[in-house]
C-alpha cells in the first residue's frame, strides 16, 4: 500500500478529540473581533504577522510561556456575538477539513469577564457550533473545562452536566487543562465525584508537561477516562534491546486500552519532543497503546488534523492507524446508523 497523499488524507473522513477554541481562531478574525469590541493590546494588526506572531510566541519550549499567547485569543471573546462567531468558524474549519466527529474545549470561566454567565458562554457557543455545522457533514460537542489553577471545577462540572443534552457530548463532556506543575489533578475530586455520580464523562489533561504522577493520580484517584495528551507515560518505560519494559503505571494505561489524546506538534512548542521522528506517539503506537492524533491549538501551532495525520504518517507510517482506527469506524456507523 502507497503512503496516502496530503489530499488524500484531507479527504478521508477523520475524528477530533482534542482541540481547543480558544486556540483556534482565524488570525483575521481575531483582528476584527478586537476591532469590534474594543480589546486592545494586539500585537498587530495584519493577518499574516498575526498568524507568524502566535507561532513564534508559542514555539518556546515550555507550557507556561505556551499558554501566554491564549490572552488575545480569550481577550476577544467575551461577548455571546464574538463567541458565537469563533464558535461557527471551527465548524466550519474543522469540516474543511474532512473532520466528521470533534470534541472541542471551552472553559466558560475564560470568557466572563465582561460580565456573562457561564451558561450564556456555553449556549452562545452552542449556537455557533449548531450554524457552523449546517453546511458540513460534522458533528461538533463542547467538553466543558475547568482550569485546574482556579477553584471552579465543581462549578464547571455542574455546567457541563446541566448542558449535557444541549450540544455537551454526551459520552465525555468534562475536562480539567492548564499548567500541571503544582496543580495535581485531585485537587478537583469534588468534580470528578460529581460528574462519576451523575453517570457522566469526563477526560484530565495530564502527561503534558508533567511526568508519571500526573497520569497515577487522573486515573488512579479520579477515575479519568481518557488522557488529555499523556505522552510522558513514556518516562514509565525502559528502553531494552529485547523490547521495551513497561512500568506498572504504563502496563495499567496500556492493559486498560486508556485512550491517549496526542497532540505532536503541539508537545513539540511545549518542549514534550525535540521532532516528530522522535516523538513518543511512534513508540506508543508500537507497542500497542490506544493513540488518537489531534490538534490541540490550530493556530498556535499552524496545524490541522491533516497536517497533524500527514506528519506522523511519514514519521512513523501510520497508514494502518489512519485506516483501521479512523475510516473504518467512520464507516461502521454511518451502516449502522441507516439500519
Amino acid at each position: 500500500m502507497s503512503v496516502p497523499t496530503f489530499d488524500e488524507i484531507r479527504r478521508a473522513p477523520k475524528v477530533l478529540l482534542h482541540d481547543h477554541l480558544d486556540g483556534g481562531l482565524r488570525p483575521s478574525t481575531i483582528i476584527e473581533l478586537a476591532a469590534e469590541t474594543g480589546y486592545k493590546g494586539l500585537p498587530t494588526t495584519d493577518p499574516e504577522k498575526m498568524a507568524r506572531w502566535m507561532i513564534r510566541g508559542a514555539n518556546r519550549l515550555d507550557l507556561d510561556l505556551y499558554l501566554e499567547t491564549f490572552a488575545h485569543t480569550v481577550g476577544v471573546m467575551q461577548t455571546p456575538e464574538s463567541l458565537h462567531r469563533v464558535a461557527r468558524e471551527c465548524a466550519e474549519d474543522l469540516a474543511a477539513d474532512g473532520i466528521v466527529y470533534a470534541e472541542v474545549r471551552l472553559a466558560p470561566e475564560l470568557h466572563a469577564h465582561r460580565g456573562l454567565s457561564l451558561d450564556e458562554v456555553v449556549e452562545a457557543v452552542i449556537s455557533g457550533f449548531d450554524e457552523g455545522s449546517r453546511s458540513g457533514d460534522i458533528r461538533i460537542g463542547v467538553l466543558v473545562t475547568a482550569m485546574r489553577t482556579a477553584a471552579r471545577s465543581l462549578e464547571i462540572a455542574e455546567l457541563a452536566v446541566r448542558h449535557r443534552d444541549n450540544g455537551v457530548v454526551g459520552f465525555v463532556g468534562f475536562d480539567i487543562a492548564g499548567a500541571e506543575a503544582g496543580n495535581p489533578p485531585t485537587r478537583h475530586l469534588d468534580a470528578f465525584h460529581f460528574i462519576q455520580r451523575e453517570n457522566f464523562h469526563f477526560t484530565i489533561h495530564a502527561g503534558k508537561a508533567y511526568g508519571p504522577p500526573s497520569i497515577w493520580e487522573a486515573i488512579q484517584y479520579c477515575g479519568a477516562e481518557r488522557l488529555g495528551h499523556g505522552v510522558r507515560i513514556v518516562d514509565d518505560i525502559t528502553p531494552d534491546p529485547a523490547g521495551a519494559k513497561l512500568g506498572r503505571l504504563a502496563a495499567f494505561v496500556q492493559d486498560r486500552r486508556i485512550p491517549l489524546e496526542v497532540c505532536p506538534s503541539s508537545n513539540l512548542h511545549t518542549g514534550a519532543a525535540t521532532s516528530i521522528a522522535e516523538h513518543p506517539i511512534g513508540q506508543l503506537a508500537d507497542l500497542s497503546f490506544r493513540v488518537t492524533v489531534n490538534t490541540d491549538n490550530r493556530l498556535m501551532s499552524a496545524t490541522s488534523l491533516t497536517r497533524e495525520i500527514s506528519l506522523c504518517t511519514e514519521a512513523f507510517d501510520e497508514r494502518l492507524v489512519l485506516i483501521n482506527d479512523v475510516i473504518k469506524p467512520w464507516y461502521r456507523s454511518r451502516i449502522d446508523s441507516d439500519r
